[in-house]
């Protein structure tokens, strides 16, 4: 096998391998472009008093003879997925140092939903009904809850590992490390940690007042965390709640946030929780849905002080946050400072700056495209997620996306509000007929999704085809 530039290339240039047995004769530079730190690199360099004799190299010449045309091209073979497992790829990189390589050749591209699709679907082993899951927004692993059990997949959606759990049911789930997870479950009491790629339990936090009964068998509804802390809302059978900070380097309680007791909507267990580390905030709401519609609370704590620094509940607060239309779902967007939210009746998108809160900050996102304008609310199934600075929305089982437009004359320093945000569909009508999206989460170049009473979880990514600009 010979490099395709190594016919033109001077003889002093070309090099000779011999893997597994194989002969190979490529160009310095194409072992060297794997990076100097790459082994292939390091033995393209080493002083060879008989030039003509190959170098050996004891590993397997198929693989090699891949990852050769990787280094060359900067892209796989069409058929090297089909003849090799990913892992089997990556074992190879790894052994030569090109694995960024790999990595970079078979990841998805920059996720866009304006050319989003269904690309897969993980179905987790033994129990393939997800009751929750966690993605990383780095590189779009993900780990799932499933009958008791946590499932990790790694980056290439390949089979990581299983740990199974003290709980039968796990409603909350969040990775702190990259091989421990948080769970919560709604039938037993306390936040545990688990290593799932070791397959054991690492510990747990139960919340505790010896000075108050009510607190007991507390049970976990939200888990979020920072760099060096795990937050988790907490609720008590008798409607007493909290959020606690635990610290992730010793798993201890440091603080007690927005402690407060009740059946009220306005004392409501938050059950979505976001740390946003520019603004030193955690970011709570809770919603339910009763006899007479929609109710809840978003908050805003500061995680230094504890304290309540700015609130909004629905129905009824502010002048014009249209009382009798409350939200449905809410949820932030850390890197663009700002809060969505979907109203349960009109179906409206609307934004709050987290720069210019104030009693009734939002300003509700017009549609300017007659033919794409919501022509009403979802009923009790609407479901909202930011990720990258896209908005995506659920109406039972469709999918929209919200997408800033573009423009030369728009500044980095314009706020959320000020922005032109243009609405779109993701999917296809038969993608919609599959069933009501229950959950959705962004992570790496992927969104995640899962749906009421169908097995597994689709993953939806953008085609490397694309011809649309990334809003990423």
């Amino acid at each position: 096998m010979s490099d395709e530039n190594s016919d033109s290339a001077p003889p002093q240039d070309r090099i000779k391998l011999n893997v597994g047995g194989k002969l190979f004769e490529t160009t310095v530079s194409t072992l060297q472009s794997g990076g100097p730190d790459s082994l292939l690199s390091i033995l393209s360099t080493r002083p060879d008093p008989n030039h003509n004799n190959p170098i050996f190299i004891d590993r397997d010449p198929d693989i090699f003879s891949v990852l050769l045309s990787l280094l060359r091209s900067n892209r796989l073979p069409s058929t090297a997925l089909r003849r090799f497992s990913h892992l089997e790829l990556l074992d190879e990189a790894a052994y030569y140092g090109i694995e960024h390589h790999l990595r970079s050749a078979t990841s998805p591209p920059a996720f866009s939903a304006l050319d989003a699709s269904l690309s897969t679907t993980l179905r987790p082993p033994s129990h393939p009904f997800p009751s929750a899951f966690s993605a990383v927004s780095d590189d779009g692993s993900l780990i799932v809850a499933h009958g008791g059990q946590i499932s990790a997949f790694d980056w290439t959606l390949s089979p990581a590992g299983t740990v199974r759990t003290h709980a039968d049911d796990i409603s909350s789930l969040r990775r702190v490390w990259s091989e421990t997870a948080a769970i919560g479950s709604s039938a037993s009491p306390g936040l545990h940690f688990y290593d799932v790629s070791g397959g054991r339990h690492v510990g747990s936090v139960h919340w505790s007042d010896p000075s108050d009964p009510r607190v007991y068998k507390a049970r976990v509804g939200a888990i979020t965390d920072s760099a060096d802390s795990v937050f988790a809302s907490f609720e008590c059978p008798h409607r007493e709640n909290c959020i606690l900070s635990v610290d992730k380097s010793t798993l201890k309680i440091t603080a007690e946030i927005g402690r407060q007791s009740g059946g009220s909507a306005k004392a409501m267990t938050p059950e979505k929780l976001s740390h946003l580390p520019d603004h030193h905030l955690l970011f709570g709401c809770a919603i339910s849905c009763g006899a007479f519609g929609f109710s809840g609370y978003v908050r805003l704590w500061d995680v230094r002080s504890g304290d309540v620094v700015w609130e909004t509940n629905e129905p009824g607060s502010g002048r014009s946050s249209r009382f009798g239309d409350p939200f449905a779902d809410v949820d932030v967007d850390p890197g663009e400072s700002a809060i969505f939210k979907v109203c349960s009746k009109s179906g409206d998108l609307a934004v709050v700056d987290l720069r210019r809160l104030g009693e009734d900050p939002w300003v509700y996102l017009e549609e300017k495209n007659p033919s794409l304008r919501n022509p009403g609310g979802g009923g009790t199934s609407i479901l909202l997620h930011c990720y990258r600075k896209q908005v995506f929305v659920s109406r039972e089982g469709g999918l929209e996306v919200w997408s800033q437009m573009e423009e030369e004359e728009r500044t980095e320093e314009a706020s959320p509000s000020e922005r032109i945000y243009r609405r779109n569909f993701v999917d296809k009508e038969e993608d919609a007929s599959r069933g009501v999206i229950r959950r959705m989460e962004g992570g790496g170049n992927r969104l995640f999704i899962s749906r009421e009473g169908v097995e597994g979880i689709e993953v939806w990514e953008s085609s490397n085809f694309s011809g649309a600009i990334s809003v990423d």
